[in-house]
């Protein structure tokens, strides 16, 4: 029966949509005669164009499915009166309609396949209700499931069904194996993978792990102030810069910072973006007021510094704001050479190094603003921002509190509530940056790839931290994605930008064994390689 050949996934070319409907026909038409036979042997559900259908798959074959749409009215809208007088009252609801096993997968795996992909999914959606009709002849079995019966049946008489609803409470208290199915679903599966290769969260290695563990300590306490004295040492040492505040949240925090330091210039910037994260940017500029002209190129293209260099003679800006590493394509800016540039024409640099800082050597001492986080390239738990600057910032009064760098500073960075065990764990990480390692590591799984025949952005200059596959025409980033999700590795793809460019990452941020690395980077070849070939999955 080729058991171990199954995949689960989400249905998106048209040959599994057209299988869909001919599962849906055999089993709500020839199994459950809830609809009109048909010449075509097609039954297309009249929400088809709303529904995500996870599929199980022996090969090319359809074995199994099961629907899932979260647009009001649901079917049962139409079957109930005020379908939310039986539902708890703030819930976010989807339903679950559909399903259907081939009668010689239904004691296999493909139930329990469909349910983990099914949870997982719901997960990722936020919702947290779902409800079904469910055939009076499974019953039993939604009912060890966790479903709840409500209401009265519904149908007719060839085809009865109860209404009922799962909640992710009652899914927990219900059968062991589906607990134990729950927990696989979670979050949480994904940081004990086989391996990840995400950008954030990033694998973190076993002492920082045991460092985030410890007992929490007040952050006014005499140790947390030296502790977080002497993580601010160390990234200073790490990058060269004068000066460092750490700040509870993300990077997108850090650059809302930057913006507001940068307001405080009477005259406009220049904003570089050749990617989502150099976009981000802008979007950081134009909330927070600031005056300012874009250089802009495509995705991935080269921003030269002769045109940059133009610029900065046309516009004669205060500042030039830039990424360092543009996430979404692994383009490396010259950061060096722009600062050089910065020096001549006397114009304050400004840097998101958030994917940057704990990959690649960076020198920030004669830079405005840099900004990064504790859970890329440093190796941590995300949770901490942290802004280097060169010059000594004083608090301003039109700085909201939250935003005020010159506050952070004059407090030692603990103006409010801190986290003591995202301090302690990030100073644990910092013990294990490698600069040569994840050089040298990087080198060899782009030359790995490129031997295999896949076909990845840029070269050596692009960042050592971001690999970015380019799917082969005809396949889909979603389905290798989804492929490797299965198989226990982790990669980057189901961000917007990349799943629109047809993209996949891999991400070299954080703790990696280099064996298992190579390990896993094979295994996606396995999954690439012979789909390139052959022109499906």
């Amino acid at each position: 029966m080729g058991d171990q050949s199954l995949i689960f996934k989400i249905a998106d070319d048209p040959n599994e949509l057209q299988q869909v409907n001919q599962l849906n026909y055999k089993t709500f038409v020839n199994e459950i005669p809830q609809h009109e036979e048909n010449e075509e042997k097609l039954l297309v559900d009249k929400f088809h164009d709303e529904n995500t259908y996870i599929i199980a798959k022996n090969h090319e074959e359809i074995v199994g499915m099961i629907a899932l749409r979260a647009k009001r009215p649901f079917s049962l809208d139409h079957k109930l009166q005020d379908l939310d007088q039986y539902i708890p009252s703030g819930s976010i609801p989807c339903e679950v309609r559909l399903l259907s096993v081939k009668d010689e997968y239904r004691s296999t795996r493909v139930f329990y396949g469909l349910c983990k992909r099914l949870v997982q999914l719901c997960l990722e959606k936020g919702y947290d209700l779902a409800l079904i009709s469910g055939t009076v002849r499974q019953l039993k079995l939604y009912k060890r499931i966790g479903f709840i019966p409500f209401a009265s049946l519904v149908g007719d008489e060839n085809a009865r069904f109860q209404p009922m609803y799962i909640t992710k409470a009652s899914f927990e208290k219900s059968t062991k194996a589906f607990q134990k199915l729950m927990e696989k679903a979670s979050v949480r599966i994904e940081n004990n993978a086989a391996h990840s290769f995400l950008p954030g969260p990033v694998p973190v290695h076993p002492a920082v792990k045991r460092a985030l563990e410890r007992t929490s300590i007040s952050h006014r306490s005499a140790s947390f102030i030296q502790e977080a004295e002497e993580i601010k040492l160390s990234l200073c040492r790490l990058t060269h810069a004068n000066r460092v505040e750490i700040v509870v949240g993300t990077g997108t925090l850090t650059n809302d910072m930057a913006a507001q330091q940068l307001k405080q210039f009477a005259g406009e910037g220049l904003i570089l973006s050749n990617g989502e994260f150099g976009s981000r940017l802008i979007d950081h500029a134009k909330r927070s007021g600031l005056s300012f002209r874009i250089l802009e190129k495509q995705w991935g293209e080269d921003v030269s510094l002769k045109e940059i260099e133009s610029a900065l003679k046309l516009y004669s800006p205060d500042w030039l704001w830039t990424v360092h590493c543009e996430t979404s394509t692994g383009y490396l800016y010259d950061l060096e050479a722009i600062l050089g540039l910065s020096l001549k024409y006397q114009v304050e640099l400004c840097v998101d190094a958030c994917s940057s800082v704990g990959i690649v050597p960076v020198d920030l001492k004669e830079i405005y603003l840099a900004t990064t986080v504790s859970g890329k390239g440093l190796g941590s738990y995300p949770g901490l921002g942290i802004v280097f600057h060169r010059d000594e910032f004083f608090s301003h009064p039109t700085i909201p509190r939250y935003l005020d760098l010159g506050l952070y500073a004059e407090k030692g960075s603990i103006p409010f509530t801190h986290s003591s065990n995202l301090i302690t764990a990030l100073k644990e990480a910092l013990k294990n940056v490698d600069l040569h390692l994840n050089q040298r590591l990087a080198s060899t799984v782009r030359e790995s790839l490129r031997e295999w025949g896949i076909e990845i952005m840029g070269d050596n200059s692009y960042s050592s931290g971001i690999i970015t596959i380019k799917v082969p025409p005809g396949l889909s980033s979603r389905q290798i994605g989804d492929r490797c999700k299965e198989i226990g590795v982790l990669l980057s793809y189901e961000s917007d930008y990349l799943l629109n460019r047809n993209w996949v990452q891999v991400a070299l941020m954080g703790y990696h064994n280099e064996e298992k690395v190579l390990k896993a980077v094979a295994s996606i070849k396995d999954i690439i390689a012979p789909v390139k070939e052959i022109g499906y999955i």
